[in-house]
């Protein structure tokens, strides 16, 4: 384990497909939020869980784990993932990140503790590794040098929400997926189905 990687988790969706919380869905018992959580556990020494709703997570979290507030910024709903990222991105003083978004029920320990492993051989100017795939990269798995945190807060500013328009300007490193089923979105009631 690093003492340079903490670890961000996001839970500020709305679960609007699925119809209920996805955080607090079961998986094998155990909350998905949870879940996460001990693995992100399994590769940093601290979690932060960025979501505006911290009362209703509050009995998930692990001994670990510390919330940070999402606050909404002139808007009523959650902004999307980018900006909560850039928010607990803000609060973390470690070199690496690691970046999951909670809806993610087949991660594997083993391959985060992998790329994590990586890290050491990523390029000097690559702000983030993460692995691409067909559709561009896949931002809600992986990870962010804390110092890409004045290019995003710019990119967020000039009104940008999508990580595929702010990776596209920036130099990545490419981590591999040894099975992709790993990346499953757990997002409707059709792939929890899936996962029964």
């Amino acid at each position: 384990m690093s003492s340079d990687l903490s670890a961000i988790v996001l839970a500020g969706g709305m679960s609007s497909r699925m119809g209920q919380d996805k955080a607090l869905i079961p998986i094998q018992g155990v909350p998905l939020l949870q879940l996460i959580c001990q693995m992100a556990e399994s590769c940093a020494d601290t979690v932060y869980v960025v979501t505006p709703w911290e009362e209703r997570y509050q009995h998930l979290l692990t001994p670990k784990s510390k919330f940070i507030r999402e606050v909404t910024v002139g808007e009523s709903l959650p902004h999307g993932p980018l900006v909560g990222f850039a928010q607990g991105l803000a609060q973390v003083q470690t070199e690496w990140v690691l970046l999951l978004a909670c809806d993610l029920p087949k991660l594997e320990v083993k391959v985060l503790q992998a790329w994590a492993a990586e890290l050491k051989y990523v390029e000097e100017d690559a702000i983030a590794a993460l692995v691409c795939h067909s559709k561009g990269w896949e931002p809600l798995c992986g990870f962010y040098r804390h110092r890409c945190l004045p290019s995003l807060m710019e990119y967020i500013n000039e009104g940008g929400r999508s990580f595929q328009g702010w990776l596209k300007q920036h130099h990545v490193f490419v981590l591999s997926l040894p099975d992709s089923e790993m990346l499953f979105n757990c997002n409707t009631p059709q792939d929890l189905g899936l996962l029964q």
